[in-house]
């Protein structure tokens, strides 16, 4: 039935796309990529906050606080279970593959990542696993929007389009924050998009709020009401709370990298390593129970007038009115939310760091701001210092100012807060980008050696493969011989340039034809002359490992037309200019109209 249903649909949709202008289909398409990834938004947070309040149930009514500690390990062995024996082995984890598709792969996502990230990180998030569901829900909504342009053949600059519609309506549906969607999906992913583009994005985005507020209970999004006023004496504190968080962003994004990558490398089976890493994880969540799942509840138990209901059902409860130990099981729970985080998806768990760096900026922010109150240096107002740090290490870890000033200001329910939030996101911003030059999903990438910019040249430069431009049977010529046996090279190819090659095959010199010209038409002897005798050092030369953009940067540099390539040390042949562009064009045609 439902696939009658689809059916039906799709041929709707054709009849549409031929009857409507190409503006008004993209208009269409925007809002139905828009549903499509509030639907995927309402499915994972129904299920996380199922979940979590099964837990809190028979942790307050049963006293099993151990039940916390069970659900994450069963919930990352599932994880593992499915993506082995159901996703083929492998699942991409983080929003880089989807700057990676955009930059490198024609906007083009694989048909599996609309369903992999629901299924699996349902089961790590949903049952505990210390991550976030917002990455998930943006790669989601961004392989719907590549889907949907694909189905209808629509050009490369629309598929990048519409998955910034998915990829705007998956923030804009997760936190009732159609702004800070429509900037993440700019800011963050599609950085060379044009001003003709917002419309669809707005639209993707205002559909997925729209839908997500209709369909979801308030409760279980992270949003707030409840704020103190904004006093201008305390700006030398919010100067203080930019930088104290952008260190925090640095620690986090370099101990959560190494955690991960500690885990991903251990030399066991990925069921024995999903159950040593679940059980760590256990232990840390029975120690600190906030450390559970996406952590929104805490952050907002943070922000409210008791914030030592934190402590309660926890081996620290009979101390919740105890201002200085609530302080150290903030800052602890803080500092070891990278290792619980890096935990979960080294060890086969799948989501993502944008809930995190919103519990690690929630408690950052409670953290400075109540230990200034209590050794009694000024009186802070603290739920404010709360979710401005929020602002602060979604910027420092993202490199996205603009989208964690608008998300605090939309979550919290008005702009009250906005002269603080710009000061402490840039701050952290600038921070975190003098340590660390790439965010933390670009650093992926970076390991990978796929490093992307906003450059479009050098992206599609990187995907060029210099093997497949140097032209290796291109004749050579000894330093020794005679200019006579040079010329009857020249007289048996179409070839402009000659490498002067020793018996070992050494690169000792080159020959262009532009350059002997005078000396092979003059009407002197040329038996007697030496090739040494004409040849020049090349200008510049290429080696065989060298990537796309370095080789133009060096036809740039050197102005010439045609460059030897070396491999390991020996002649490799050359490559032209001509044909470096050549493939240039071939590839972004490629792109474009694939």
């Amino acid at each position: 039935m439902l696939q009658k249903q689809l059916l039906k649909l799709r041929k709707m949709l054709l009849w549409g796309q031929n009857k409507l202008t190409k503006k008004q289909f993209i208009f269409l398409s925007s809002v139905l990529v828009g549903i499509s990834s509030a639907f995927a938004v309402i499915l994972l947070k129904a299920f996380a906050h199922l979940v979590f309040s099964f837990a809190t149930y028979i942790n307050t009514i049963l006293k099993l606080s151990f039940i916390n500690s069970v659900l994450p390990i069963i919930g990352i062995l599932l994880t593992v279970f499915v993506v082995k024996k159901v996703l083929g082995g492998t699942i991409e984890k983080g929003t880089s593959q989807i700057l990676y598709a955009v930059a490198k792969k024609a906007s083009i996502i694989s048909p599996k990542q609309m369903y992999a990230q629901i299924i699996t990180s349902s089961l790590t998030v949903g049952l505990g696993g210390s991550a976030g569901l917002e990455s998930p829900i943006v790669i989601t909504g961004a392989a719907f929007g590549s889907n949907f342009a694909q189905q209808y053949n629509l050009s490369y600059q629309d598929r990048t389009l519409l998955i910034g519609c998915g990829v705007a309506a998956g923030i804009a549906a997760a936190f009732n924050a159609p702004i800070a969607g429509v900037l993440f999906a700019i800011e963050v992913l599609l950085v060379d998009v044009s001003i003709a583009a917002f419309t669809p994005i707005m639209i993707a985005a205002a559909t997925g709020a729209l839908v997500s507020t209709i369909v979801l209970d308030e409760t279980i999004l992270l949003s707030f009401r409840q704020q103190q006023t904004f006093d201008y004496h305390n700006i030398p504190f919010y100067v203080l709370l930019g930088v104290f968080t952008g260190l925090i962003s640095i620690y986090y994004s370099r101990r959560f990298q190494n955690t991960e990558h500690s885990f991903s490398q251990l030399k066991f089976g990925v069921y024995k390593k999903a159950l040593i890493g679940a059980s760590l994880l256990a232990l840390l969540i029975f120690i600190f129970p906030a450390l559970f799942g996406e952590g929104y509840e805490s952050i907002k138990t943070l922000a409210e007038s008791d914030p030592g209901k934190l402590l309660d059902n926890t081996l620290f409860s009979d101390f919740r009115d105890n201002n200085w130990v609530l302080l150290l099981f903030v800052g602890s729970t803080m500092m070891l939310k990278a290792y619980a985080t890096g935990i979960t998806l080294g060890s086969g768990g799948n989501g993502g760091n944008f809930a995190p760096s919103l519990f690690l900026g929630s408690y950052a922010g409670f953290f400075f701001s109540k230990l200034l109150n209590l050794t009694g240096l000024t009186q802070l107002p603290v739920s404010n210092f709360t979710m401005v740090g929020m602002a602060g290490i979604l910027s420092g870890l993202f490199h996205a100012p603009l989208t964690a000033i608008f998300l605090i200001a939309e979550i919290t329910g008005g702009y009250d807060l906005m002269i603080p939030l710009m000061m402490v996101a840039s701050i952290s911003f600038a921070i975190s980008k003098r340590f660390e030059k790439h965010s933390l999903d670009l650093k992926n990438l970076v390991k990978r050696g796929h490093a992307f910019t906003n450059n479009k040249d050098t992206n599609i430069l990187s995907v060029l493969e210099t093997e497949k431009i140097i032209q290796k049977d291109y004749l050579t010529i000894s330093p020794d011989e005679n200019l006579d046996k040079l010329i009857d090279l020249i007289s048996h190819s179409d070839q402009v340039v000659f490498a002067v090659v020793t018996k070992e095959k050494e690169l000792v010199g080159i020959i262009y034809f532009n350059d002997i010209r005078e000396i092979i038409f003059s009407k002197s002897s040329v038996k007697y002359i030496l090739v040494r005798e004409i040849m020049k050092k090349p200008i510049a030369v290429l080696y065989h490992s060298d990537n796309m953009e370095t080789v133009m940067n060096q036809f740039e540099k050197s102005t010439k037309v045609f460059l030897p390539v070396l491999k390991e040390g020996k002649y490799y042949g050359f490559i032209s200019k001509s044909g470096a562009l050549e493939a240039y064009r071939e590839k972004l045609k490629s792109m474009i109209f694939e």
